[in-house]
């Protein structure tokens, strides 16, 4: 928890920057890979937090506009009355902590970490009455943020009949070797944040199921199996790293081990921390930047998920083991939900849009977000390269067939386009699909 500068007074505020930003997305990470929350539910999560962070920012920084008539529903936040002698950085941060530690379900384990953050502020030299006011007025802004969180329906789906799969050919059905039941089938019933419809950028129908060998459908089945049967090294190295399924579990004989993994979205944020690190960007741009990727996260999802319980389609471990090889396994473990679209090729295509849109096109970084569960580093010259290669690494993995990542990824680069428009006041520059009827 290093800071810039020591502070005695209000007027004289220790400035912070982007790694404290990053560092609140690391622990709320980590509740996460502790919780196994599931990959829709963790963007909420991130959204949310960085809400409440960029929400006090822009009410101490002229430059940034409030979210309220950008985002769907989103209020105006009060100010709080008389609030003064706060740094409202501090408080930027605080609103995160105090929002993931009401959100999330082992949230409470957050609050060790901000006493040691707040530690560190006294060690540097911010008095205990900033502190104080920081607190403050950052539990103000994160209680009026969670009662629009609350607003969004989430709250809603456990009243909903448990979803059973079909058993209709070429459905989806659960895998193993957990045999899942199904992540969110009615997450696309929570209020988005910029579409107008969770269908809005609803893709072209997947190639239709059929066990004919001369098929469209079967040939995109044979080539997912024939890749899995002579995976060059590298392949098996993309497909590891952006494998991000935290609801792996291995089979020790006697024994299932769950093996604890990030979700797409905290991967894309912890690149969204490394980008920011490099291009030495402020605080107030830094918060604006993860929040909108966190935003483009959770309505690339609803539009991917309102997608795959629409079409329902099996998973090519399912479809290999019934008509071509019984005993085909992929390389990365199948996640519980219907194959079409490709999710992390929708979100990572997203997330791509905003990070170019603020830090370039041709921004080459390290991705070393996979360095802390034993995975090597890789380098990567833009965002959009990134994005494809996370696409393309489903195939490789064997959970995923090509259309299922090719239009995942064309509804993501238009759900980033459409955050753009939306937040930043600009025109579209993709059209949206026609709306279904």
């Amino acid at each position: 928890m290093v800071l810039a500068c020591k502070s005695k007074s209000p007027e004289e505020q220790i400035r912070f920057n982007s790694r404290h930003i990053n560092n609140i997305i690391s622990e709320m990470t980590d509740l996460m890979v502790n919780d196994v929350t599931n990959p829709p539910l963790a963007a909420r999560f991130f959204s949310y937090a960085c809400l409440a962070g960029y929400e006090v920012v822009s009410q101490n920084d002229s430059a940034y506009r409030s979210m309220h008539g950008l985002l769907n529903k989103y209020p105006q936040i009060a100010k709080p009355a008389g609030i003064s002698g706060y740094n409202y950085q501090l408080s930027a941060i605080l609103a995160m902590l105090e929002t993931a530690k009401k959100m999330q379900p082992s949230g409470t384990l957050l609050q060790k970490y901000q006493q040691q953050f707040l530690d560190s502020c006294r060690q540097e030299g911010l008095s205990e009455e900033v502190i104080t006011n920081s607190l403050t007025y950052a539990q103000d802004i994160s209680k009026q943020i969670l009662a629009y969180a609350k607003a969004d329906k989430y709250n809603r789906i456990s009243n909903y009949p448990r979803y059973s799969p079909n058993n209709q050919e070429g459905g989806w059905y659960p895998t193993p070797p957990g045999f899942f039941a199904p992540v969110e089938p009615y997450f696309n019933t929570v209020r988005s944040f910029t579409l107008d419809t969770c269908a809005q950028f609803k893709p072209i129908p997947p190639v239709a199921f059929s066990k004919d060998k001369n098929s469209a459908f079967y040939q995109l089945t044979n080539a997912v199996y024939q890749e899995g049967k002579n995976l060059p090294k590298d392949h098996q190295e993309i497909a590891a790293f952006w494998d991000c399924n935290p609801f792996a579990l291995q089979d020790n004989g006697h024994l299932m081990v769950g093996m604890k993994k990030i979700s797409p979205g905290a991967h894309w944020l912890g690149i969204t921390g490394i980008a920011c690190a490099q291009a030495k960007v402020d605080f107030a741009k830094a918060m604006k930047i993860n929040t909108l990727v966190a935003v483009s996260l959770m309505d690339g999802f609803l539009a991917c998920w309102d997608e795959k319980f629409r079409s329902n389609r099996i998973r090519p471990e399912t479809a290999i083991r019934r008509y071509i090889d019984p005993n085909w396994k992929p390389l990365l473990q199948t996640p519980p939900f219907p194959e079409y679209l490709s999710g992390h090729s929708t979100i990572s295509a997203a997330a791509a849009v905003i990070l170019t849109h603020y830090l370039g096109e041709d921004f080459k970084y390290t991705d070393t977000v996979e360095e802390r569960f034993g995975l090597p580093a890789r380098k990567f010259n833009s965002f959009q390269e990134a994005a494809i290669e996370a696409g393309i690494s489903r195939f490789y993995g064997g959970i995923h067939f090509m259309d299922a990542i090719d239009n995942g990824r064309k509804q993501g680069l238009q759900v980033g386009e459409w955050v753009l428009s939306k937040t930043e006041q600009k025109p579209a520059v993709v059209a949206a699909s026609p709306k279904p009827e």
